[in-house]
């Protein structure tokens, strides 16, 4: 049983085990904690505020916007705004960096987020999050080059998955803590501490309906994981909710493989680098697993553009060793 600590207090503590430092992190943090909680009332309460559905417009990738993420985008941009300690935000949202208001030019960070991750599947009900990741501020002022840094340089990264219950998961230079927003009172409670994912494990996550667009090497290893082999420990069992954040927040705390590889329609991936794999590969490293475009490890790709697209194979260390030894 854990001590009671809310979120605040738990960073706070953090903060003081590093002399010289200024709280600016923690004030961020607190900062999308709370930003968090306001997203998760809006999802909890869509179906009857008309916020189900989409938008008339489309972001930047020419998907289609649900109403809410236009909400969360909206939410997280005013209260990251309004911290102080940075200038510079990247969303999936938007098509360039946005330069807040009253930018600060002594401010150590810049942040880069998925508002809404998952949103397409608010109408079934199914887990949908918030991921986020923290660089600090290069002399690349006002440009998208200072959120081209590969994820090893990462001072933070986190999400929220807002399902039955709201969790906030971080990582800022120690290990991965989980907080679980109790809201008889509004605050996230500590619930789980230095959080590791197990080397091996029972479960993959892929989405079989793309499988006859895989290339041979990624055929080969989910023929491989679905083969008996009891000295293997084999086959896996396949969970696939479709909402990354959920389907990584499980492969994380149970064990196991979670694929979305490149293929023939999508031969640099689907899912997009600085602000959904690299911060997910930051807090995966960090809980003792891997993370991998198939090539070379997520936290060395240094991006090219804040909206580029990757692969992404990230688990526990034993599965996605299998992985890349397969040629």
């Amino acid at each position: 049983m854990f001590p009671v600590q809310t979120l605040a207090r738990f960073i706070t503590t953090e903060q003081r085990k590093f002399p010289g430092s200024s709280g600016e992190l923690t004030d961020l943090l607190l900062s999308i904690s709370i930003a968090v909680k306001m997203i998760a009332q809006l999802v909890a309460t869509a179906g009857f505020r008309g916020l189900q559905g989409y938008s008339d417009g489309k972001n930047v990738h020419g998907e289609m916007q649900q109403k809410l993420d236009r909400e969360a985008d909206s939410i997280l941009m005013d209260f990251l705004s309004s911290s102080g300690h940075f200038g510079l935000l990247v969303s999936e949202e938007r098509d360039q960096v946005i330069v807040v208001d009253g930018f600060n030019q002594t401010g150590k960070y810049v942040v880069a987020f998925d508002p809404l991750d998952g949103s397409s599947n608010l109408g079934s009900n199914i887990p949908v999050g918030t991921i986020f990741a923290i660089f600090k501020k290069n002399d690349a002022v006002k440009t998208e080059e200072a959120f081209l840094q590969k994820g090893r340089l990462l001072i933070a990264a986190g999400y929220a998955i807002y399902g039955a219950k709201t969790e906030f998961v971080y990582a800022a230079g120690g290990g991965v803590n989980s907080f679980t927003l109790d809201p008889s009172i509004g605050e996230f409670l500590l619930t789980g501490e230095n959080l590791k994912i197990a080397p091996n494990g029972s479960i993959y996550s892929f989405n079989e309906g793309n499988f006859a667009y895989l290339n041979e090497r990624e055929q080969r290893f989910i023929d491989l994981i679905k083969t008996p082999n009891q000295e293997r420990g084999l086959p896996l069992a396949l969970r696939y909710v479709g909402s990354l954040v959920a389907d990584f927040d499980r492969t994380l705390r149970k064990g196991g493989i979670f694929l979305y590889p490149a293929d023939k329609r999508y031969p640099h991936g689907k899912l997009r680098l600085l602000y959904e794999c690299v911060p997910l590969a930051y807090i995966c490293e960090r809980a003792g697993g891997l993370a991998s475009d198939g090539k070379q490890a997520i936290l060395d790709i240094v991006p090219e553009s804040i909206h580029q697209r990757s692969p992404l194979i990230i688990g526990s260390s034993d599965i996605v060793e299998t992985f890349l030894a397969l040629k």
